[in-house]
């Protein structure tokens, strides 16, 4: 009867990273959606529930914008993003 050998699991199978990675960047595309946003912006994923309740991005900065004025200390100076 032969004995079948049992492959180990590499450090990437066990969902580790590899030490370097070789990309080739001659297959690289551009960004086909950083036209869609205008300078300064910046992208905030929503929950489904909570994305559900909106038709567009315009309610949500409407809503964002009525709570933000309905603040009481209005002085706060803005997070940098990042």
């Amino acid at each position: 009867m032969k004995t079948r050998r049992t492959r180990s699991r590499s450090k990437v199978d066990r969902g580790e990273m590899r030490r370097d990675y070789r990309f080739d960047y001659t297959k690289a595309r551009p960004n086909r959606f950083a036209g869609r946003f205008q300078a300064g912006a910046v992208a905030v994923v929503l929950d489904p529930d909570v994305a559900s309740v909106f038709e567009s991005s315009n309610r949500v900065n409407k809503l964002l914008r009525s709570v933000i004025a309905a603040m009481p200390d209005r002085g706060r100076k803005r997070a940098k993003a990042g």
